[in-house]
């Protein structure tokens, strides 16, 4: 990088930074939101949910539904890396 082209694109620095931190945290909320453990977990939770009454059957495959797509929107995304 030249001096000139350095010198001008150092009022981009903070921006840049910013961006780079943001692309950080995107891809630790989409690694947690596709995590097969908390997917299994939470399969679990609808499970414990439905036996104690607390959803319908409607709710509870829905739920499970949702969370199949993600965990294979995951499984897709990992090989995609």
């Amino acid at each position: 990088m030249g001096l000139i082209t350095g010198l001008l694109g150092l009022p981009l620095a903070p921006l840049r930074g910013t961006v780079a931190a943001a692309e950080q945290i995107l891809k630790q909320a989409e690694d947690q939101f596709y995590d097969p453990a908390a997917i299994r977990s939470q399969l679990e939770e609808v499970d414990r949910r439905r036996a104690a009454g607390e959803l319908s059957e409607d709710d509870a495959i829905a739920w499970e539904d949702e969370l199949i797509e993600r965990l294979m929107a995951g499984q897709n995304r990992h090989r995609e890396d």
